[in-house]
């Protein structure tokens, strides 16, 4: 079993979930299809046996914002 962080953003018109732990990512009309449809993603993802590798252990997450006057 791995616990499993993301976060959910809106660009556009679509949600998108995105995976902290590895590198995958997937979207969806509301945000509870955008998990919905990330869940799926990571098991097939994890059904990979190389997949442990690129696995990140997270213990904490804060998100925050900036601007920058780049």
């Amino acid at each position: 079993m791995k616990n499993l962080k993301y976060i959910v953003y809106k660009e556009g018109k679509y949600f998108v979930s995105q995976c902290l732990n590895v590198d995958v990512s997937s979207f969806g009309n509301t945000a509870e299809k955008a998990i919905e449809s990330l869940k799926e993603a990571l098991e097939l993802y994890f059904e990979d046996n190389q997949s442990d590798k690129k696995f990140i252990n997270i213990d904490q997450v804060i998100v925050g914002e900036t601007v920058l006057n780049a």
